[in-house]
């Protein structure tokens, strides 16, 4: 998917919240080999990167604008890969991910995949985004299937891989993981208007949907426009933001 990284730093210091409560789930040891998955623009892996003393330090993406941006964060100790986090290859201490795996299907073999390939006695952290029940979400399904968009789509509408939490205790548990610790946090934001939030969605639900309605983009977002102002009436309005976040261990 073509991401732009200017338009997801739009709510930049909202979307850093939650990765703050992430790395407060994780075990700091010197001297870790790690890696971080979906890693963006790079920012928030040298914070990582600086928290986790003499390790080695892996950022890995997709998206070739989200690494040029990253790249300037590059350090001794921190570098950034293009890799595909669902073909995760290696052995690592720590496998950290924030906001990033919900654009991967089928998270019950990821999940496991990715416990794999830890090290004995390393970790899995993941925070993902699982609000995809909020109005907002639903008014984009929703008018994916009208016209003109349905037929520019050919029928296709992306619904979220996210699952419930206790079937990623559960996923974890099966794989004979310890220190389990699996949780959904809401996150309050306080947006100028419902346009903000459509704002918002532009920057990562709505990226799918740009990549394959061409020149229909512009008309898909004031169709969401149109219908979140009803939905989300009033200024500012209040955007409670859903999120997963986990922890788990193999052991030694």
């Amino acid at each position: 998917m073509p991401w732009n990284p200017d338009q997801y730093h739009k709510f930049q210091s909202q979307r850093q919240a939650p990765f703050y409560d992430l790395l407060a789930l994780v075990d700091i040891r010197p001297g870790l080999a790690v890696v971080d998955l979906g890693c963006g623009t790079g920012e928030l892996t040298r914070r990582l990167a600086d928290a986790l003393p003499g390790s080695q330090v892996t950022g890995l993406d997709l998206s070739p604008e989200m690494l040029e941006k990253a790249a300037a964060h590059a350090r001794e100790g921190l570098r950034f890969e293009n890799g595909d986090q669902a073909q995760l290859s290696g052995t690592w201490d720590l496998i950290f991910s924030n906001a990033a795996l919900h654009w991967t299907e089928n998270h019950f073999a990821l999940v496991t995949r990715l416990y794999d390939h830890l090290a004995p006695g390393g970790q899995l952290c993941i925070q993902m985004p699982s609000n995809h029940t909020h109005v907002s979400q639903r008014i984009t399904i929703e008018t994916a299937q009208e016209e003109p968009f349905f037929s520019a789509l050919d029928g296709w509408v992306r619904y979220s891989p996210v699952l419930q939490i206790d079937q990623y205790a559960q996923i974890l548990f099966d794989c004979g993981a310890e220190d389990i610790l699996v949780f959904e946090k809401v996150y309050p934001h306080l947006l100028a208007d419902s346009d903000a939030v459509v704002e918002w969605i532009s920057g990562t639900t709505l990226v799918p949907y740009f990549e394959r309605l061409g020149r229909l983009e512009e008309e898909f977002i004031a169709a969401i426009q149109r219908k979140l102002r009803q939905a989300m009436k009033g200024s500012p309005v209040f955007f409670p933001f859903k999120r997963t976040l986990l922890s788990a261990r193999r052991p030694r």
